[in-house]
């Protein structure tokens, strides 16, 4: 499949492109527009509104989105989506690939039920970084490998990723838009009780989790004894703050496994673990499949 063999217009029941590829659109639709898949696709579909209104539907659950409004649809659930009834058009940003393990609990506040994510409102200060993100995918996609990733022509409107290089590069813009978007839309509300220290220490560990953090670190860097710290981040929590590190190593070792080339030995590495025996233990425990294999793999999993 390349870009001139997609249809212009999804007809009822048109199917989406195979779930191998990264496919990148940008489209300006009229009233009138629309696609119906019954049975879903086997691909994600992520749509960016730029301009306009667009409904989309999955399962029994409906969104409706206007600029700045990311919306997810997963794969095997039936769809459809058009330009809203009484709006004139709808400008989208739209991408068909496989989403990234890692992804899920960016996206998981946002599910709205039947596996449609509404990630909404991102800020309008952000809105030019994701639209630049969503061009450089465009070009990106494109890439055969050799030479420099070709500039996006102002008239591209489908680009679809081929070859590894291209489809991760592509996958890697995505993964900004996604966290961007998760990131800013709505600021979670802490647990209610928990100490803004432990929120600090959280912070830092979220920030980077393949430092060399100790309880003694973290307790020094918010200003607690370490056996102070250790037990108010624990009965807060419900986790001990190793057991939190632990975990956050372990997501960014697989973002790792997904995105770069990098070896098991040095995956482990980067992540803060010092055994590489150890960093398959706990890896194939936490996600029931050895480093190796989940690279491998590809589908969405709970994280």
């Amino acid at each position: 499949m390349n870009a001139d063999g997609l249809p212009e217009t999804a007809a009822p029941g048109d199917p989406a492109p195979p779930p191998g590829f990264v496919v990148v659109g940008r489209y300006d639709r009229l009233e009138g527009y629309g696609v119906n898949r019954p049975r879903g696709a086997d691909s994600w579909l992520f749509t960016w509104t730029t301009g306009g209104r667009g409904r989309l539907r999955q399962g029994t659950v409906e969104a409706r989105a206007g600029a700045g409004d990311l919306v997810v649809l997963a794969p095997g659930v039936g769809h459809e989506y058009a330009v809203e009834p009484g709006s004139h058009s709808w400008q989208f940003w739209w991408v068909h690939c496989q989403a990234r393990p890692s992804w899920a609990p960016w996206l998981r506040p946002y599910d709205t039920g039947d596996g449609l994510f509404v990630v909404t409102p991102t800020p309008a200060a952000l809105h030019d970084r994701v639209d630049a993100a969503f061009r450089r995918m465009l070009a990106d996609a494109r890439w055969t490998g050799s030479g420099s990733p070709p500039a996006a022509a102002p008239d591209d409107r489908v680009a679809v990723a081929h070859g590894t290089a291209a489809r991760e590069l592509a996958l890697s813009s995505l993964e900004e838009i996604v966290l961007l978007t998760a990131a800013t839309a709505r600021t979670p509300a802490p647990p209610p009780g928990v100490d803004g220290r432990v929120r600090r220490a959280e912070a830092l560990i979220a920030a980077d989790p393949g430092a060399p953090h100790t309880v003694h670190s973290l307790a020094e860097s918010v200003s607690l004894s370490p056996s102070r710290f250790a037990h108010l981040f624990t009965r807060q929590l419900g986790q001990s703050p190793m057991r939190a590190l632990r975990e956050a190593r372990l997501r960014h070792a697989a973002r790792l496994l997904e995105s770069t080339d990098l070896s098991v030995d040095r995956v482990a590495a980067a992540s803060g673990f010092a055994s590489p025996f150890h960093f398959n233990r706990v890896f194939r425990t936490r996600y029931g499949v050895p480093p190796g294999a989940y690279r491998r793999g590809g589908s969405m999993v709970e994280t």
